[in-house]
């Protein structure tokens, strides 16, 4: 994967807005940096992408994505080290994942000098928008859109791609409770499950709506044949700990294949733990629970980075996890995953990329 240096139009704002941010209050998702970068696919290729001041979009109510639903998008982050260098975590593998989205939505692909060299101009233009205390970061999000102007169904011919970033707190700043679905289904074979697609989030609000209204964080989905095997969290990949392995599901097209959720694979691997990727039954896990060899359970993600999960709930089992300050593995990944991001630890697998 080469350095490229593209050659990028930027119009800077007049006046930043970074006084407008509480640095020690920061939410996630709730402000956006003074810069964005937009470029516009039309006749069969991508135009250079600009990069200018923050702003609203004007867009024909005749635009496809809205009726559509043809939209993707991508999270990534990145981290500032001791020496205020921002770095962001693995984007290449973000550029990769979105575009195999793209290619599943009937969508262009996205060139790397466009999707990486374009988002580190716009972090470093925006440097001082990365924020420096603990579990702070900036989050950074790339979208594409279909933008004919064109109610008809059929594939669109001109998209927009747009990178936006905001200064991000943690996602969750309290251990989960999950609620384990088996009513509603999030994907089927040979669907969309393992892209990030708007209208996978979009198909979840109701049920997760639901679940809230309960008192639980997220949901666990399940297969939509036998609602048997569990798949992934509303907004994570996760993993159990169950005696001495720790256990993930198995990446399928109804599985989205999360950054983090490798990181914490490789990390794990890399200290001699065993991993085991495999079909994973809400059976096996009510077992576990009863014999006390279900010591953790976690969630994984780049904007919740490792989410502990105190309780998961299937029907009237309520299997409470030992307390979450005596996990051994969840806290040690969170803390190893941190040093490596934050420029702490040697990088040995080439994850970050200096702004």
């Amino acid at each position: 994967m080469g350095s490229t240096t593209l050659d990028i139009s930027i119009k800077k704002i007049d006046k930043s807005r970074i006084e407008e941010i509480d640095a020690l209050n920061i939410n996630f998702g709730k402000h956006y940096s003074d810069h964005m970068l937009i470029a516009y696919y039309e006749n069969g290729h991508w135009n250079p992408p600009e990069i200018m001041p923050f702003h609203n979009l004007y867009l024909s109510p005749a635009t496809t994505f809205f009726h559509y639903g043809q939209a993707i998008f991508e999270g990534v982050k990145a981290y500032k080290d001791a020496n205020g260098n921002p770095l962001i975590f693995r984007p290449y593998d973000n550029w990769k994942r979105m575009n195999r989205s793209a290619l599943r939505m009937a969508m262009p692909e996205i060139p790397e000098d466009i999707f990486i060299d374009g988002m580190r101009q716009l972090v470093n233009l925006d440097k001082n928008w990365v924020p420096t205390a603990d579990d702070t970061s900036l989050y950074i999000r790339p979208f594409m859109l279909a933008i004919d102007e064109f109610i008809g169904v059929r594939p669109a011919e001109k998209f927009m791609f747009i990178i936006i970033t905001s200064p991000a707190g943690p996602y969750y700043n309290h251990p989960v409770s999950i609620y384990v679905q088996d009513k509603y289904v999030r994907a089927f074979p040979g669907g969309i499950g393992f892209t990030k697609a708007a209208g996978n989030y979009g198909m979840s609000m109701y049920p997760t709506q639901e679940i809230k209204k309960m008192g639980y964080d997220q949901i666990l989905w399940t297969d939509g044949f036998e609602h048997k095997y569990v798949q992934e969290i509303g907004t994570m990949n996760v993993f159990f700990v169950i005696g001495d392995k720790v256990v993930t599901p198995n990446i399928t097209d109804m599985i989205l294949e999360g950054v983090t959720r490798d990181s914490v694979i490789t990390l794990l691997k890399d200290k001699g733990i065993t991993v085991e990727e495999r079909l994973i039954s809400i059976d096996e896990l009510e077992a576990a629970h009863k014999s006390g060899e279900l010591k953790e359970a976690f969630g994984t993600g780049t904007a919740a980075s490792i989410a502990p999960i105190y309780a998961l709930t299937y029907h009237d089992d309520k299997m409470l996890l030992p307390p979450v300050e005596n996990w051994e593995i969840a806290n040690w990944l969170k803390k190893e995953l941190a040093d490596v991001r934050y420029g702490r630890k040697e990088d040995i697998h080439g994850w970050t990329l200096k702004v």
